[in-house]
């Protein structure tokens, strides 16, 4: 199979037209004309799973976060990115990313968090399509909701804003960093804002209105497992594998 072929499920269920004009979505590395016979799914590709694919023998390597983002001036071992593109290409392995789009799918990155906390009637929480707000089938004390985000999640940590007073009923969420949605976040009318990569000042919040950082990783990780779907029902006798080095790059002690 042609990896193009391969990852037109993918493109199926998220068009790069969505992606959004910054973005790098799309294959980096690699003819989109080669044969491939086993993938390997991951949030990044990491030199850990680059070297992970080259031990399975997987010729493309499918992720959520593009590994270039930026126009490289160079290609040279002086960088990770210049490592892996070069160690990717000696090893004819090809690198796909579906970001972005990704993100604005229907049930993308934001439908699978929703889906976790079970949001009902939920709607896109802007103009962009990026992230999602809806209401929780029960309204719940902030603590409750602490709870069960912590246990959706599998977060040991979740980063908090001054809790509300009143119990929460409306809830909006957005994968990765969902920082610059606040303002959205609480003009849709939501209590509680879900999402990563928060900074001290908007924590800041309104009275009535709170935000939960439970990091960039977990909020977005579930994507590994909606590509492995994709490609799995499509494609049921080819090769899929999940990553087991692609770990969150923040450390707690």
């Amino acid at each position: 199979m042609k990896a193009c072929e391969l990852i037109a499920p993918i493109e199926e269920f998220a068009p790069l037209a969505l992606q959004e004009s910054w973005d790098n979505c799309g294959f980096s590395v690699g003819d989109p004309q080669r044969e491939v016979k086993r993938a390997l799914i991951a949030l990044d590709c990491t030199e850990e799973v680059l070297d992970e694919a080259i031990e399975l023998g997987c010729d493309i390597i499918v992720t959520h976060h593009p590994l270039i983002f930026k126009g490289l001036k160079s290609i040279t071992p002086s960088n990770a990115v210049g490592r892996i593109v070069s160690k990717a290409l000696k090893s004819d392995i090809a690198i796909y990313a579906a970001h972005t789009n990704m993100d604005k799918a229907a049930d993308g990155v934001s439908g699978l968090m929703a889906a976790k906390l079970g949001l009902v009637q939920t709607k896109p929480l802007n103009q962009e399509q990026l992230g999602l707000v809806g209401n929780l089938k029960e309204p719940l004390e902030w603590r409750d909701l602490v709870v069960m985000v912590k246990e959706k999640f599998g977060a040991e940590h979740v980063r908090c804003s001054a809790p509300v007073e009143d119990k929460i009923s409306r809830v909006a969420v957005c994968g990765g960093s969902g920082r610059s949605f606040i303002a959205d976040a609480m003009a849709e009318g939501a209590q509680a804002y879900i999402t990563g990569d928060i900074t001290y000042h908007e924590f800041y919040c309104e009275r009535g209105f709170m935000v939960m950082d439970i990091g960039h990783y977990l909020s977005e990780y579930d994507v590994v497992g909606l590509f492995a779907d994709l490609l799995c029902k499509k494609f049921p006798n080819f090769a899929v594998c999940i990553s087991r080095r692609n770990n969150n790059p923040i450390y707690y002690y």
